[in-house]
């Protein structure tokens, strides 16, 4: 067999060992959400049923705490997307293109916490929301990760190559700092911003231990919340939860299929190995 050939069917196995290794937890989970509650975890391991049960499902969207938390966790995660867009690209924009006093100090403070693990400032940051009133508003789940020194320095990235020439002939028709950035960078951010986006939006959608200490209101329940307490609000039915996390994990995947083109492209062109 001719050595390329050999490294082509290699790199076949290889890329079809790391799809089923992706997707078979997700067909799993999918598929036990048609299991009654003793079937889940039943021994020896069964992948199918013995009988498919619809009702798992059509439980589950009719639970309207279920159904309240995935648009209420839907209606912040868009909100979060937003103003994280919004906020990382200005701080961005700043640091790659503007010259002003302290810059190089500011930078380092803004990037300090990529490398503080967010467990270690958990307890001061619930002391400081506490103390601010912000508990049990969507507000204690909004603004506190808005601003991501991960993301500053992605976009960063990618705004430090773009074109200067670009920039100097708007400058030069009369535009100035805002009108570049609105009328030129914005514009040319589609790969890079779609990549941000994601992140923030999967970071919020996931989220589980920071609504745990902050939200007790059942109408704002999360829906990491929710399915984190399902077992002790309903029993042991590994079906329907298995069901719920089906769902839940709906919009992230469908979200990943769409931009996957994107996310790809933006993390080439922002110069990240």
């Amino acid at each position: 067999m001719p050595v390329g050939t050999f490294r082509r069917a290699g790199s076949a196995m290889l890329v079809v060992l790391i799809a089923v290794s992706v997707l078979f937890p997700l067909a799993w989970m999918a598929i036990a959400g048609f299991k009654g509650k003793d079937e889940v975890l039943r021994s020896p391991f069964q992948f199918f049923p013995d009988m498919w049960r619809w009702s798992n499902y059509t439980a589950i969207l009719k639970d309207h705490t279920f159904t309240r938390a995935m648009i209420v966790t839907f209606v912040g995660a868009l909100i979060f997307t937003v103003l994280s867009l919004v906020v990382n690209s200005m701080a961005a924009y700043a640091f790659a293109r503007l010259e002003f006093r302290g810059k190089r100090f500011w930078w380092v403070y803004c990037i300090m916490p990529m490398f503080i693990p967010t467990m270690a400032i958990l307890l001061t940051s619930f002391v400081v929301v506490s103390k601010l009133g912000m508990l049990n508003t969507m507000a204690v789940l909004i603004i506190p990760g808005v601003a991501s020194a991960a993301q500053m320095f992605f976009l960063r990235q990618y705004y430090l190559n773009f074109p200067i020439a670009v920039e100097e002939a708007a400058m030069i028709d009369g535009a100035n700092r805002w009108q570049v950035f609105l009328r030129v960078f914005l514009p040319q951010s589609a790969a890079p911003f779609v990549v941000v986006g994601i992140a923030s939006y999967l970071a919020y959608w996931n989220a589980y231990v920071w609504p745990i200490l902050t939200i007790t209101d059942p109408s704002l329940t999360q829906i990491m919340q929710f399915l984190g307490t399902f077992r002790s609000d309903r029993g042991n039915d590994w079906g329907m939860l298995m069901a719920g996390s089906t769902l839940a994990s709906l919009p992230t995947v469908l979200l990943l299929l769409i931009f996957q083109r994107y996310i790809v492209n933006g993390v080439r062109i922002s110069g990240m190995k």
